[in-house]
């Protein structure tokens, strides 16, 4: 039998970026295509790209340098394809470019370069696809693309305007997910709490219901399936108030993802930020009345053009009052074809490289008062990785997102295996993670579940 081709690929950016990457990877395996860790045991090398921000495409076209170098048949697909020239003058002998979400034309050009071995079997994609994650946790995509038009942000010019998914599809999605034994999804999009506004919240069919395409109404139905739910990218509209009461219930995990940004009206002014009210916080201690386990992460831009010291205090004092629990901190960098950039108040690299580290001590200040708060507690927590020879286990809590947030390190770990759900005791605490043992004795715990994988 002829060897089935195999592909490489090398997947940058955003998780968005990522569910692009496993919907290649899923179409091209049920077409017979195989997959290498490595170049040299690659035919082709997929490069899927990030554009966001300058030094993104300046690592993105290091990465297509790397994969040419060392395999020297490259395709190119992602957001930074959109500049296919630039791509093309920095490295000519790629194969092909595609834009973001281009499925098909990544698909096609696959084909020209590595055709398939006809008559394959292609029944060896399970049904919820092929994943970059590990098996106990996904990320669902609702949407694509973006109506909002931040001055220091492109990816409405890269990815268009929002495209909701109808809401049987996602759902259908999730069950899947579910089904193969997945214990967390993470719900992305780039403006989760706008979902459904481009198709009018239009109803789609989901096992004999007409179910309308709205953000709470996406909530609810998560809220019924048997597993972690957790919000990504979620803009503070009114009507976010609506999924605390969920939270609270225990429907969906007691965690928002929400960009602030800035805290200071006039630079949020300057940013065009959408959902920049002046009750923010009054907003936020609200929901903490209703959901008291709240955990807010959002990610922060500073030196942008005309922060002055006052806009920078004043974001500090917010951070702090609001009490933001995870804190992301970004030093203000001009983007190709972005509006700010024709801003004025450029902040001096060395000012902004100041401001960056004096909000990041009052984020892990804000941090650790919050974490702990913790101690003592009894939780849930989701295995990622096991240390059999420490015995440990490295796990998160409902409030703990993967790659971006803290870890909870259980000490004790015997018979815990990567995928486990844990009930433990907190036992201390440090400025972003928790530390804790199984709630039970090894000799009381049962046995863990069979789903767990290695």
């Amino acid at each position: 039998m002829t060897r089935a081709p195999k592909i490489g690929l090398v997947s940058l950016g955003c998780a968005k970026a990522l569910v692009d990457s496993e919907r290649i990877l899923t179409t091209l395996r049920a077409q017979g295509y195989e997959f290498s860790r490595d170049y040299q045991g690659s035919d082709v090398v997929l490069v899927n790209t990030c554009g966001f921000l300058d030094s993104a495409k300046a690592e993105s076209l290091e990465a297509i340098g790397e994969a040419l170098n060392e395999n020297g048949k490259v395709i190119v697909t992602g957001c930074l394809g959109v500049e296919e020239k630039l791509i093309r003058d920095t490295h000519p002998s790629v194969l092909a470019v595609t834009g973001p979400h281009q499925y098909e034309a990544v698909v096609e050009a696959v084909h020209a370069h590595l055709p398939p071995v006809p008559n394959k079997f292609v029944d060896l994609v399970p049904e919820q696809g092929l994943r970059l994650t590990p098996n106990h946790y996904a990320y669902l995509k609702i949407s694509e693309g973006c109506n909002n038009r931040c001055s220091f942000c492109i990816i409405p010019q890269i990815r268009g305007d929002l495209v909701s998914r109808p809401i049987a599809n996602v759902l259908y999605e999730a069950e899947r997910l579910v089904a193969a034994g997945v214990k967390e999804i993470l719900v992305i999009s780039q403006d989760t709490s706008a979902y459904g506004l481009d198709i009018k919240y239009a109803t789609s069919r989901l096992r004999g219901r007409d179910i309308p395409a709205r953000f709470q109404t996406l909530a609810e139905e998560m809220g019924k399936l048997d597993v972690w739910t957790r919000l990504h990218y979620v803009y503070p509209y009114p009507h976010v108030d609506d999924v605390i009461p969920l939270m609270a219930e225990g429907k969906i995990l007691p965690y928002l993802d929400i960009p602030f940004q800035h805290a200071s009206p006039t630079v949020l002014k300057a940013m065009r930020r959408p959902a920049n009210q002046v009750k923010t916080l009054d907003r936020i201690k609200a929901w903490r009345a209703i959901c008291p386990d709240l955990t807010i992460r959002s990610n922060f831009i500073v030196g942008f053009p005309g922060e002055t010291n006052d806009d920078f205090e004043m974001l500090l004092d917010w951070l702090e009052e609001a009490e933001i629990d995870r804190a992301g901190c970004f030093e203000y960098e001009p983007v190709t074809g972005a509006a700010a950039n024709a801003l004025d108040g450029a902040v001096a690299p060395e000012l902004k490289r100041e401001r960056f580290e004096r909000l990041m001590e009052v984020a892990q200040s804000v941090s650790a008062a919050q974490l702990a708060k913790k101690v003592g507690r009894t939780i849930d927590v989701l295995v990622d990785d096991v240390q059999p020879e420490h015995n440990r286990a490295i796990a998160r809590s409902k409030w703990d997102a993967p790659d971006i947030d803290g870890q909870v390190i259980v000490e004790g770990a015997t018979g815990i295996r990567q995928g486990d759900i844990l009930s433990v005791v907190v036992t201390a605490s440090d400025e972003y993670d928790l530390f804790a043992v199984p709630a039970a004795a090894p000799a009381d715990r049962p046995a863990p579940a069979s789903a767990a994988i290695g």
